[in-house]
C-alpha cells in the first residue's frame, strides 16, 4: 500500500496539480450553491478526480472511478437515463478491477505513469463500426424501455463502453472518443436539469470531464509522439 501511494504522488507538474484541486473545489462549491444533494456532490468530485487522474495515468483513477460509477447509477436512474443507468452498475464498476489490474502491469517505473501508446488503423475501424451499430441498436432498446433521449443516451453509453475499453489498453485515441461524449452528455445533461432535474452537480461534472478531455487529449498525444521519438 505505502509504494502505491508514494507512485500515486509521484510526478505531478504544478499546473496538474492545481487543476485537480480546481476543478474539484469548483465543482464541489457550485453543487452546494445550488442545493444538489450529498450523493451527487460526492460522486461529481470523485468523477472529476478520476478522469483527471486518467489523464495523469495514475493507478488511484480507478479508485475513485469505482465510487463515482456506484453513484452515479443512482443519479441516472432516477432521472430516467437507464443508458447511463445499465453503464454504470453493469459495466463501469467491474471495469474498474479490471483496469486497476492492467494498468499495474503497464506501469513506466521511471514516471509511474501508465505506459500511453496509439490504435493500429484496423483497430480504430473496428471501434468505429462497434460504434456505429451499438448506438443504433441500443438506442431503439432504450426507446422501448421510454428513455428519456434514446439515441443520445445510446450513443453516450456505446461510446463509453468503447472508450472505457481502448483506456483500460492505454490508447491515447480514448480521449478523441471522450470529448465526443461529454459535449452529448452535456447536452443530455443540461436538458434534463432544464426539465426540472436537480442534479446540477452532475452537469458540471459533464462539462469539468469535457475540458479535461480536451486537455488530456493534447497531453496524450504529445506524450505518445516524445515515445515514439525516444524508440527511434
Amino acid at each position: 500500500m505505502k509504494w502505491l501511494i508514494c507512485n500515486e504522488l509521484k510526478g505531478w507538474k504544478a499546473w496538474e496539480v492545481t487543476w485537480l484541486l480546481l476543478a474539484c473545489a469548483v465543482i464541489t462549491a457550485l453543487s452546494i450553491y445550488w442545493g444538489d444533494s450529498l450523493m451527487g456532490i460526492i460522486s461529481s468530485t470523485t468523477g472529476v478526480a478520476c478522469v483527471i487522474c486518467t489523464g495523469k495515468g495514475k493507478l488511484s483513477a480507478y479508485v475513485f472511478g469505482l465510487i463515482n460509477s456506484v453513484l452515479y447509477a443512482i443519479i441516472a436512474y432516477q432521472a430516467t437515463l437507464y443508458g447511463e443507468t445499465m453503464l454504470n452498475a453493469i459495466y463501469y464498476v467491474p471495469m474498474q478491477f479490471y483496469g486497476f489490474y492492467v494498468w499495474s502491469r503497464n506501469m513506466n517505473q521511471e514516471t509511474a505513469e501508465v505506459k500511453k501508446i496509439h490504435m493500429s488503423w484496423k483497430a480504430r475501424n473496428i471501434a468505429l463500426v462497434a460504434l456505429i451499430a451499438g448506438t443504433v441498436g441500443y438506442g431503439i432498446i432504450l426507446k422501448a424501455l421510454g428513455d428519456a433521449m434514446p439515441f443520445v443516451d445510446s450513443f453516450t453509453t456505446v461510446s463509453s463502453v468503447v472508450a472505457m475499453i481502448i483506456s483500460v489498453r492505454m490508447f491515447a485515441e480514448q480521449w478523441w472518443l471522450w470529448i465526443a461524449v461529454d459535449v452529448f452528455t452535456v447536452f443530455m445533461w443540461a436538458v434534463a436539469f432544464m426539465n426540472g432535474n436537480e442534479s446540477v452537480a452532475t452537469l458540471f461534472m459533464w462539462i469539468v470531464y469535457l475540458g479535461n478531455a480536451i486537455i488530456m487529449c493534447v497531453k496524450w498525444e504529445k506524450e505518445v509522439k516524445q515515445n515514439k521519438k525516444g524508440e527511434v
